[in-house]
């Protein structure tokens, strides 16, 4: 004699409940790994945003967003794969500053920890502290009470704060600083001055972004892949090119040097915006096909704001990957010579940043997390 159907149906439900309750299956949200201001070493306070938790891909070590200083703000992803270079090129910068193993830092603005990244901070064993508040009175403190090593924050604030120091009859008890990193905006040159009075401080101009991390110091690239494109910003600007992508900022390059280092070509300190901006076009790539060469160029317009093409008659599996680099120009447009502003990128030295991403895509189409309620095929 059968059981009876709701009896059976009552089964097969608590059966349910039994499997959906046991462990080590798809997680429930507590179970989620969780990756916390702290784990990025970026928990400090800023007046320009909200905390707010995300579902992050597993393929990406960590997400950021642009500055948004004259735009809103972009997401920024940044693959595990990037990681290396990263790191890499904020350990020559601590290097040539002179900061060595267990040196303490004082960050003003807590992203700015995502473009070393933090792990090159840990791999120097650096400690990191913020200020209580995002505020210049705030910033004087921390320098007392704390006495940091170096300093990291955009110069115009560190140099008012240093201003307010001495208005308040407080410079004499400021410590000793070795080194401050100033980031964030083109370096207030007023603030060399007044860092060696007060601090004693050396002045390093770092620029970077949170896309593509440092860069430059005092003018000196930091990364082997950088290289410079005429710039339509004028006859003596050149557009910075990171692995083959623009930066869509212009420096002058000249043979006088940067004010903080004459081997330093690339004047930082007087940044203007590329106007047309550039585009990259994919002429030969290591990749397979050229489906996933649109695909890499995709993920590169929704996750570092840089406009990549694949031309239509792209070379696959080839010995190296080769880039051309355009302004978009319209038909419209006063700027009808065009030839000065085209430049091509070739690897595999001038385009790591791109292969990079390139072996990040494949690498995440070839590992694809299984979550059966994310799944879209039967």
């Amino acid at each position: 004699m059968g059981l009876h159907p709701e009896f059976e149906r009552e089964q097969i439900l608590e059966i349910l409940r039994a499997g959906v309750a046991t462990p080590g299956q798809a997680p429930t949200v507590e179970e989620m790994p969780r990756r916390t201001l702290a784990d990025k070493g970026a928990n400090g306070p800023t007046a320009a945003h909200v905390i707010e938790e995300v579902h992050t891909p597993l393929n990406y070590a960590y997400i950021s967003f642009t500055t948004g200083s004259t735009a809103f703000q972009n997401v920024v992803g940044v693959t595990f794969s990037e990681i290396p270079d990263r790191s890499s090129a904020s350990l020559l910068a601590f290097e040539l500053a002179g900061i060595t193993s267990g040196a303490k830092g004082l960050f003003t603005y807590p992203p700015l920890v995502l473009v070393f990244p933090w792990a090159a901070l840990r791999e120097l064993e650096i400690s990191a502290s913020y200020l209580r508040r995002s505020t210049r009175d705030a910033f004087l403190l921390a320098i007392i009470e704390e006495r940091p090593d170096f300093i990291v924050g955009e110069s115009a604030f560190i140099n008012y704060a240093l201003q307010d120091a001495r208005k308040l009859g407080i410079a004499d008890c400021l410590p000793p600083v070795s080194s401050i990193f100033v980031a964030g905006t083109p370096m207030d040159l007023g603030l060399i001055p007044i860092a060696d009075e007060l601090l004693g401080a050396k002045v390093h101009d770092l620029y970077g972004c949170q896309e593509f991390g440092w860069l430059t110091m005092d003018g000196v690239p930091l990364r082997d892949d950088i290289s410079l494109a005429k710039s339509p910003v004028g006859t003596e600007y050149y557009e910075l090119v990171v692995g083959g992508l623009p930066m869509s900022d212009s420096f002058p390059v000249s043979s006088k040097g940067h004010v903080l280092n004459s081997e330093g070509k690339i004047i930082t300190y007087r940044r203007m915006r590329t106007y047309p901006d550039f585009e990259v076009s994919v002429l030969e790539s290591p990749l397979p096909n050229a489906e996933v060469v649109q695909r890499v160029a995709r993920t590169i317009l929704r996750t570092k704001a840089r406009i990549v093409k694949c031309s239509p008659n792209v070379k696959v599996r080839a010995g190296r990957t080769l880039l051309k680099l355009s302004l978009s120009v319209s038909e419209s447009s006063s700027c009808k010579d065009e030839s000065n502003m085209v430049a091509l990128i070739e690897g595999p030295e001038k385009t790591r940043l791109f292969d990079v991403l390139g072996e990040a895509q494949v690498k995440y189409e070839m590992e694809k997390v299984w979550d059966p309620a994310y799944t879209k095929r039967r």
